[in-house]
């Protein structure tokens, strides 16, 4: 198989979208790992309140962690909280597969978020990405679970350099049981203009809908790059429906599928080629004010060996719908 290696607000939306995705069944294409917890048991959430909401695996260990704490009290707590993300926790509910908070490169980058360096509203703009002088504001948080999935929604504020709500998302956060997969997480963001038209712009690598993986990848310079097709060069064409990323933490082999669903906005372009792992899609949106645009993403999440062209494929082909 073919890859690429790399060196280089103060208002309530009126529903809050929690949707149940079916859970995944793509034939045997991916093999479980011994560490996966899928299986026999379910999913659920534990708040922590003022610091971060847990999805619990089958295990009844941490699996995704939705991170939104708030500490003005310094300079560096200020920056560290200044945007909300999730984790991808390790097999022992403690470690991260995600960079955090704190890290040596590029420590705005954490786990899987949702940013843009280029919010342009009113002739001005603010940067939601490096959030240096913004803010993604946790407001409120809504949980759930059933037999095959758990959630954490969450209503968030993206307040611009002068202190206001710009955009008011309901972001979701959704852990599907899956016994073929170390974890499936869908992500919907739905993101409302509130105070104006807005346009959210900058590129590939500074903003979209990102994931990161642990600082020790930018250490060994680990992750490579699987595309739907042989000869893809992600920094000219559009839209590809999937990306997945492989690298190494410890002396253990991880990929990450990011899935990119065809509903989406369309003209995204790609950052994949990083050797540290950070990779998403790149859309412009624009927004007229008080209007709602949402995006879907699925990060498939398996242990050991990348999984062939073809399962990536299937997997993708099953998200689509």
């Amino acid at each position: 198989m073919a890859t690429m290696s790399c060196n280089s607000l103060t208002r309530t939306l009126p529903v809050v979208f929690a949707c149940l995705i079916s859970p995944w069944a793509v034939g045997g294409a991916f093999a479980q790992s011994d560490s996966a917890p899928g299986g026999e048991g379910t999913l659920t959430v534990v708040d922590t309140a003022g610091q971060h909401a847990d999805i619990l695996g089958p295990n009844g260990k941490p699996l995704v962690r939705y991170v939104y704490a708030r500490d003005t009290s310094t300079k560096e707590s200020t920056f560290d909280t200044a945007k909300v993300f999730a984790h991808v926790m390790a097999p022992d509910g403690e470690a991260t597969l995600t960079s955090g908070a704190g890290g040596a490169v590029f420590p705005h980058h954490r786990g899987i978020f949702v940013g843009w360096n280029k919010l342009l509203h009113d002739g001005k703009s603010h940067d939601l990405w490096h959030v240096r002088d913004t803010e993604q504001k946790h407001i409120s948080l809504k949980t759930g679970s059933d037999a095959q999935s758990a959630f954490v929604t969450a209503t968030i504020h993206w307040i611009g350099k002068d202190g206001k709500p710009l955009i008011e998302e309901v972001r979701t956060y959704r852990v599907v049981d899956a016994k073929d997969a170390y974890a499936v997480i869908d992500l919907t963001s739905r993101l409302t203009a509130v105070a104006g038209d807005v346009v959210l712009d900058g590129d590939p690598e500074h903003a979209g809908i990102q994931f990161r993986p642990a600082q020790e990848v930018a250490k060994n310079k680990s992750a490579s790059y699987t595309f739907h097709g042989e000869g893809v060069d992600p920094t000219k064409q559009l839209d590809l429906p999937w990306v997945a990323c492989s690298f190494t933490i410890g002396d253990q082999s991880w990929t990450v599928q990011h899935i990119n669903h065809p509903e989406n906005p369309t003209g995204a372009r790609w950052s994949a080629y990083r050797d540290y792992g950070r990779f998403g899609p790149f859309p412009v949106i624009r927004i007229a004010d008080g209007e709602t645009r949402e995006l879907r993403f699925r990060f498939r999440v398996t242990e050991g060996d990348t999984p062939s062209r073809e399962a990536l494929a299937a997997a993708a082909t099953d998200f689509a719908g």
